[in-house]
Parts: structure tokens; C-alpha cells; sequence
């Protein structure tokens, strides 16, 4: 492992950061288990960032993904091939209302919110966005814009004030307020756009009326709603997509990461009448490629045949459940939120959630961080996972908190 660390710092930027003082290196998976190179198994509870939401290297969808590459592995997006129309059609049946009857497929979540936030602009003529205080959407020029945590905005010259304004969410009242004044005093904004839950932020869950707010507003004054569905797509909340817990339909939903389960494929799709402004030419080459397209088709019918709705909320509600007994337990917890497998809990400092995810690495099961100061344990496993898993958990999680005491206490 030292060899591989020695070879990272040698040959890869220095943005790239990892959870771990010593991180394992991870050589196979299977289901909602990890191993690495010495053999160590872990549970993974945080599926590769909301991505493995049908579990590592899952037998079913190997075999349709296998299958493909062995008939036709690429030809890009300008020639015509089956699996890319099935998948288009496919969306266009399970998103919300219709909001998605034609998509245009590409390979990562930043392309998908891209191209969302390009044909909201195509189909408005107008150009400027509204966005949430706590927002991760991108790391291009365009979505760095309208990304309101500091970490991501990496570009220092960034003139985010002439692309995005954003809501301050600190109170959902008053965003919806100044979500008002902001609609009556401009007419220059194409669209809001919006995580339904915000992942990187924390976990922020907005209250269940808020959205329906949001949307009324935009609705009045002909502005576009796009909903980013990265982290809390295909299942991940107990619904194929979070924005359906808030009973409103957007104008554009942009989606990915668990789209593929590790194969990337990403999109983003919109009712038909704001899909036919983009007449530009445009391309992804390896957007919509037959592989990762058969993928998705794959990862679909799991998620309905497994019914991984049904257990992303059943288990999510017993998990929420152990982590408010958690939270009675260990005062250093703060809050606890979120909906299905999407859940966060929330420490008093980000040097807290560290020593909890080297505690828990060390007895094998993986959990993830995030928050605006990275406060936050991010627990968003395999939608394939059991109650037993969801007990090895919770007792590491609660081995790892009480732990914590005795660490701060040493001399």
C-alpha cells in the first residue's frame, strides 16, 4: 500500500484528497461488500457516493453489461444504435409527470446539470439562474457558478454574481420570500435549480412544503425548474426520484451516478415542449454509448424487480429509527436527517466525523463524510443491504461515538 501512495503523490494532482490517513486500497466488490488487497472485507455504507445503489459488481447487471460489450461497444452518440432509444423511452415512463419525455445522454453528472442549465437557457432566452445556499452541481465553468460551497468553487475568478443568485436557506420561510423579490424586481433568470436533498452540504433536507412554494413561484413568472438528482436518484429516498416527496413536477430533471451502478452514464431530460428549443447541434461521444445504455436498462429493471423502492424506505425508516437512539445516547450528536438511505448525522466538528470514519474503516465498515464544514457521516449504502447490515452498522457507529470520549480524555 505505501508503494501506491508514494505512486499516487508521484503522478497524481494534489486536489485529489481521500477520507482515510491510510486508505485501503480497494481491489474487488461484491454487493454491499468491499475487500482490499490484503484480503479485509468491509461494508460499505456509503456506495461509492450514492453510485452502487444495486451493490458491487452485481451478477444481474454484469451479465447485461457483458453481454453488450461483447456485440457493440461504441459507435458515439451521432450514429443510431437500440439501447440509447430504449433508455430515452424508459426514462420518459418512470420520471415525474413530464418532465421527462425526451433526454440527451452523456457520461457524468457535471455534463448532465451542464446541458440542463444550457437548454434552460435555450429555451428561455434567457440567462441567468437561481440556486440554493449549500449547492453542489458542478465542477465546469457553468456549474462552479451555480455551486454555492466554498470548497467547490475552485476557480478564483469565477463571476458567479452575473450567472446565479442563491437563496439563503438558513430559514425556508424567508428563502421563499426572497425568492419572491427576486422574481418581481428581474425578468433575466431562465431557471432555479435545486438538489431535492442536498448531499455534499450535509444531508440538508427541506421541509415537505417547500418545493410546492418554489414551484408556484417560478410557475407565475414563467421561470424553469430543474431538479439535480445525482445523489438522491433512482431509489436512493424510497422514491425513484427525492423530488417526488415534495409533489412537484420540474421542467427539467438532470440525473446520473447510480444511473449506471459504476458504468457512467448520466443525462438529463425535459417535458417535450422545452426539449425542442435545443436544435443546436450537440454531442457526447461517449454519451449514450450501447454499454453503458444497456446498463442503465439493466440497473431499471433491478430496481423494480427487486423492489429496492420498498426496501430503500422500510430500511431507511429502521435506520433513522437506531440513529435517534443513537442521538439519545451520544450528545455530541446534533441532528439526524434525510429520507430512505439517505441519511446524515451530524457531529459537533469535522475532526469528530474523522476519528469515526477511521474507527469504523479499522472494524470494516466504510461510511462517508460531507457537510459544509465536513461535520456530517454520510450513510447512504447499497439499497441491496440487510437489517443485519443496518445492525453492524449502527453498533460500529455507536463503538465509534463512544469512542470518542476516551480519545478526547487522553493527556
Amino acid at each position: 500500500m505505501s508503494n501506491i501512495l508514494e505512486m499516487r503523490k508521484e503522478y497524481m494532482l494534489p486536489c485529489l484528497g481521500y477520507f482515510y490517513k491510510e486508505p485501503p486500497v480497494f481491489v474487488s466488490g461484491k454487493m454491499q461488500y468491499l475487500y482490499d488487497n490484503n484480503g479485509k472485507k468491509y461494508l460499505d455504507f456509503f456506495a461509492g457516493v450514492s453510485v452502487i445503489n444495486c451493490g458491487h459488481s452485481n451478477p444481474f447487471i454484469l451479465k447485461r453489461t457483458i453481454s453488450q460489450l461483447e456485440k457493440l461497444q461504441h459507435v458515439c452518440n451521432i450514429y443510431l444504435t437500440e439501447p440509447v432509444v430504449e433508455l430515452a423511452k424508459k426514462m420518459s415512463q418512470i420520471l415525474p409527470g413530464d418532465a421527462a419525455k425526451k433526454s440527451f445522454f452523456v457520461n457524468s453528472g457535471t455534463e448532465a446539470v451542464e446541458g440542463a442549465l444550457l437548454l434552460a437557457r435555450l429555451a428561455t432566452e434567457k440567462s441567468r439562474f437561481i440556486a440554493l445556499n449549500g449547492s453542489l452541481h458542478g465542477r465546469t465553468y457553468l456549474t462552479s457558478a451555480v455551486t454555492a460551497i466554498p470548497m467547490w468553487r475552485t476557480d478564483p475568478f469565477l463571476p458567479s454574481e452575473n450567472i446565479a443568485t442563491f437563496l439563503d436557506t438558513s430559514n425556508y420561510e424567508k428563502a421563499v420570500e426572497q425568492l419572491a423579490n427576486i422574481l418581481r424586481t428581474s425578468q433575466d433568470f431562465a431557471a432555479f435549480i435545486a438538489e431535492p436533498i442536498q448531499g455534499n452540504a450535509g444531508i440538508i433536507t427541506p421541509p415537505d412544503w417547500f418545493f410546492s412554494q418554489i414551484s408556484a413561484l417560478l410557475k407565475q413568472h414563467n421561470v424553469l425548474f430543474i431538479a439535480d438528482e445525482m445523489q438522491t436518484g433512482f431509489a436512493r429516498t424510497g422514491k425513484m426520484f427525492a423530488i417526488e416527496h415534495y409533489n412537484v413536477v420540474p421542467d427539467i430533471v438532470a440525473y446520473g451516478k447510480a444511473l449506471g451502478n459504476g458504468i457512467p452514464c448520466a443525462g438529463f431530460s425535459a417535458a417535450a415542449d422545452i426539449a425542442d428549443k435545443f436544435t443546436k447541434p450537440s454531442a457526447s461521444t461517449l454519451g449514450g454509448n450501447p454499454v453503458s445504455c444497456a446498463t442503465a436498462l439493466a440497473v431499471l429493471e433491478y430496481i423494480e424487480t427487486e423492489n429496492l423502492l420498498e426496501k430503500a424506505q422500510n430500511l431507511g425508516d429502521l435506520l433513522m429509527r437506531k440513529l435517534a437512539n443513537l442521538q439519545k445516547k451520544h450528545g455530541i450528536i446534533k441532528n439526524v436527517r434525510g429520507k430512505g438511505l439517505m441519511l446524515g448525522v451530524e457531529l459537533e466538528t469535522a475532526e469528530q466525523v474523522d476519528f469515526v470514519l477511521e474507527t469504523a474503516k479499522t472494524e470494516g465498515v466504510i461510511l462517508g463524510r460531507n457537510g459544509i464544514t465536513r461535520n456530517v457521516i454520510a450513510l447512504q449504502p447499497p439499497l441491496i443491504i440487510t437489517t443485519e447490515n443496518v445492525a453492524t452498522a449502527i453498533a460500529t457507529l455507536d463503538n465509534a461515538l463512544t469512542a470518542i470520549y476516551a480519545h478526547s480524555s487522553k493527556p
